[in-house]
């Protein structure tokens, strides 16, 4: 299982894959990707983007400060050029502002995401990585969304059927809160288990569709 600092570093790298953002913008967007989904605390967010850039996989720049707006007439100007009292006020203000640094992935981290992207093994099927992951599935490529989509529905079928066992040997010992609690946590795994059938059954119908037309295509 990979770790929440893993699976938050995965998902600023498929945010800022899109377009280079500053922190606060970046914050924004990874609320939309992620909505309730997301598996880390937004405190933990700076801490992530200054180890991926230690690690080469993204780069951090100050945007250069705009010019001060011109505040009208050639005598101002003239003091201003001269270093007088106007000369040192507009930089003063643009000083007082602080700067927003803004992030971009590198050539590294585009190669990073892309493997991370391509992996389908049973990290991607966990709670929390298969969140992220399903939030990245517009970058990834249709036969990985398969592969992890069955694997998910693989691993949830497998948890059901544990989760039915247990029922049944306890039963009797389990008293009627306990019980609708049981019934509740099984109702939850059983919709997305029909959730992704869905899913699934979308895909395989894009690809049997993809499949005649790459084939004319070769032809």
């Amino acid at each position: 299982m990979r770790s929440r600092s893993d699976l938050l570093e995965t998902a600023v790298l498929g945010v800022l894959s899109s377009s280079p953002l500053h922190g606060y913008e970046l914050r924004k967007q990874l609320s939309l990707l992620l909505g309730r989904f997301r598996a880390f605390s937004y405190g933990t967010l700076y801490p992530a983007l200054k180890s991926l850039q230690a690690r080469g996989l993204i780069a951090a720049a100050e945007p250069a400060p705009a010019a001060p707006p011109a505040r009208g007439g050639k005598a101002r100007a003239a003091r201003r050029a001269a270093g007088g009292p106007d000369a040192a006020a507009a930089p003063s203000r643009v000083a007082g502002r602080r700067a927003r640094i803004v992030y971009e992935l590198t050539a590294e981290g585009k190669e990073h995401l892309q493997a991370v992207l391509a992996s389908s093994g049973p990290a991607a099927w966990e709670d929390e990585s298969f969140d992220v992951r399903f939030a990245l599935f517009a970058q990834t490529d249709a036969d990985t969304r398969l592969r992890i989509l069955e694997g998910r529905r693989t691993r949830l079928t497998e948890r059901l059927e544990a989760v039915r066992e247990s029922a049944a040997r306890t039963f009797e010992r389990l008293d009627e809160y306990t019980l609708e609690l049981q019934r509740h946590g099984l109702e939850q795994v059983e919709r997305e288990v029909r959730w992704l059938d869905g899913l699934i059954t979308t895909e395989r119908d894009r690809a049997a569709r993809r499949g005649p037309h790459n084939e004319k295509e070769r032809g």
